[in-house]
């Protein structure tokens, strides 16, 4: 594959739409708060994003995606899109885990990413940044806030969702570890881009029937039940 690549990120796995278009080294984005909206907003949105950068789908290197962990219904659309556009243009995807587009995206040397996994739980994981890469310290996983891996040092950044959701437990928990809390950041396209643009230079990528999510969870929510 090219160095100079022509590539298309999208990232859906928040209340986010966020899309990103990178024509040789120049990155045009859109991030937006979608609501529910993505599914009606997404193709007409990636249209003229590829048209604010002279790229047609015939152009593209290949696609990128947000992979999850996340909402359901946010993943399923950034997978069918993908699939569908990568088919469309016989093209390579590759999936990014959201957990690291939320490293990348904190701009944090050490940085332990939490979003929102509601029914009481976060998706975590915990990155340091290696001289070219990101080093996996814990592996993406599913748990109450006061059951997060614990770090063996300082000066970790938490970020994403979850310090909003589950501020107050997830910090009494990681205690001195942590040098900052960034609770608003939300895995975005750029940071996909950007991590998936080393992978691509490298040769990697699949076909498009490989586009699938990462969920982590089975249940969407409780049971009425388990809410009592």
């Amino acid at each position: 594959m090219p160095a100079d690549l022509n590539l298309l990120a999208v990232e859906t796995s928040s209340d986010f739409l966020s899309l990103a278009v990178s024509r040789e080294a120049e990155v045009r984005t859109l991030h937006i708060a979608a609501g529910q909206r993505h599914a009606e907003l997404i193709l007409d949105s990636i249209d003229a994003l590829l048209s604010e950068a002279g790229l047609a789908l015939r152009d593209l290197n290949a696609i990128a995606y947000g992979a999850g962990p996340g909402s359901f219904t946010g993943l399923r659309i950034a997978c069918g899109v993908a699939q569908g556009l990568a088919l469309a243009g016989s093209l390579k995807v590759l999936g990014i885990s959201t957990l690291l587009a939320l490293a990348e995206q904190s701009g944090a040397p050490r940085a332990i990413a939490c979003i929102n996994a509601r029914m009481g739980e976060v998706y975590h994981a915990a990155y340091r940044r290696g001289a070219a890469d990101w080093e996996q310290i814990h592996a993406p996983g599913l748990c109450k806030p006061e059951s997060l891996p614990l770090m063996e040092s300082e000066g970790w950044v938490g970020c994403g969702n979850g310090f909003l959701a589950h501020g107050a437990a997830l910090c009494a928990r990681l205690g001195g570890s942590l040098s900052a809390v960034r609770p608003e950041l939300a895995p975005t396209a750029e940071a996909v881009l950007r991590l998936a643009r080393v992978s691509f230079e490298r040769g990697e990528g699949e076909a498009p029937a490989s586009a699938v999510p990462i969920y982590l969870r089975d249940k969407v929510a409780l049971k009425t039940s388990e809410r009592r």
